[in-house]
């Protein structure tokens, strides 16, 4: 049987870690939404992107 510990690299340290500490997170899921790369390079974070959605949804019906 091959030992794992062996295979791991000594500045590969995850005494510190904490097992399952993002799970419950993960898997309530995500709302990531991929942009085409042309909308991407002009708005460049979380934030803009934001901004703009809230601006557009002021003037826009909202749908029920």
């Amino acid at each position: 049987m091959n030992n794992r510990r062996d295979d791991m690299r000594k500045e590969c340290n995850f005494s510190g870690g904490v097992r399952g500490k993002y799970a419950r997170k993960y898997a309530q899921g995500t709302n990531l939404i991929a942009l085409d790369p042309d909308v991407a390079k002009r708005y460049k974070d979380s934030k803009s992107v934001n901004d703009i959605l809230r601006a557009i949804m002021k003037v826009t019906p909202a749908k029920s």
